[in-house]
């Protein structure tokens, strides 16, 4: 896959080790630390400090075997020769390893609602929430930009939705792309050279794979147009 640059977005990058260690090479990740901020669900502005790695050996060989697999499975990704990024597969991407390295690795990350957070959690915010994210579903959304959107905190969102709905926001935005995706599919002509690869990456999956895994799961079929 192209990403811009011929890397990925979140910058991973192989470096030689000291001569004591020839023959021997590492993959370093970097992350913008806003990226960080926004998949651990905390605002740009509440106060809090940035969030980062506290440690640099993971929870346990089975989160750190996760977190190793799902670097290959993006590293893969971003050597393949396969259609352009769009901006939502990057952000998705880039969100993926994040998340997979907060989950992993030791991190000073703050996700419990606070006193306000929970009395923001009520209906509006969740019809203001979801009114946002299906005006907005074709950008590369985050959760900072679904609080913007409805006026309140990340946490705030993050609750509402679990709440009312027993779900997530990003999941929620998941299933919103996938119905596009779906819409897209049924208004294909036979023969206008549309394909399901490209109509998944329109929508965020840079693995077809994956996406017909996750619309089989939705509407119970494959992904086939008209």
């Amino acid at each position: 896959m192209p990403w811009p640059g011929r890397r990925p977005p979140l910058c991973a990058a192989r470096c030689t080790l000291h001569p004591a260690f020839e023959g021997l090479a590492a993959s370093l990740v970097m992350f913008d630390p806003r990226i960080l901020r926004t998949v651990a669900e905390q605002g740009l502005d509440d106060g809090d400090e940035p969030v980062r790695l506290t440690d640099y050996r993971p929870y346990s060989p089975a989160t750190g075997r996760a977190w190793a697999r799902t670097y290959d499975y993006l590293n893969d990704l971003a050597r393949a020769d396969a259609a352009p990024a769009t901006p939502l597969v990057i952000e998705a991407a880039t969100r993926l390893l994040a998340a997979s390295s907060l989950a992993a690795f030791p991190n000073n990350a703050v996700t419990e609602p606070t006193r306000v957070d929970r009395h923001d959690a009520h209906p509006e915010t969740l019809r203001r929430a979801i009114g946002f994210i299906e005006a907005n579903a074709d950008l590369p959304l985050t959760m900072a930009d679904v609080a913007r959107g409805a006026n309140v905190s990340i946490r705030a969102v993050q609750l509402t939705f679990r709440r009312h709905l027993a779900t997530t926001p990003m999941r929620y935005l998941r299933r919103v792309r996938l119905d596009q995706a779906r819409v897209d599919l049924q208004a294909a002509v036979p023969g206008d050279g549309i394909t399901v690869t490209e109509i998944a990456m329109r929508w965020g999956y840079p693995s077809s794979s994956r996406f017909a895994a996750h619309y089989r799961a939705a509407y119970g079929e494959p992904p086939i147009g008209r």
